[in-house]
């Protein structure tokens, strides 16, 4: 699976929320200020290119959506990191993210709660 740019990434992620959208409508999810109609088209079909999303004709315009799972991306994206920066180390990576982000060990257990009781359902 491809990488994508921040632009790129921005636009999937608003396709994620949204499932489907028209140009437009992915327009008026993004923040201010507002890119330009083209600008959004021409980031649109490149996701088309790296096989991202897909569309379908609605009347004269498209209606685009996503064919990779935000799922599938982030797990494949996070595992790009922990090959690339920790040596293929989850328990480095995570060992990392707590050291950075100044988490203590309630915390810490609060997560592996949540994990836990993810892993029940």
């Amino acid at each position: 699976m491809k990488q994508l740019t921040k632009a790129e990434e921005d636009i999937m992620q608003i396709l994620w929320n949204l499932e489907e959208a028209n140009v437009a409508a992915v327009i008026e999810e993004l923040p201010e200020p507002k890119p330009a109609y083209n600008t959004v088209s021409t980031i649109v079909r490149i996701l088309e290119n790296k096989e991202f999303v897909d569309y379908r004709k609605e009347g004269r315009g498209h209606i685009y959506f996503p064919l990779v799972q935000k799922a599938d991306y982030s797990n494949q994206t996070l595992n790009k990191l922990m090959n690339g920066y920790f040596q293929g180390s989850f328990k480095s990576m995570v060992s990392f993210f707590m050291k950075k982000n100044d988490i203590n060990m309630s915390e810490m257990e609060a997560i592996m709660k949540e994990i836990n009781k993810e892993e029940n359902l």
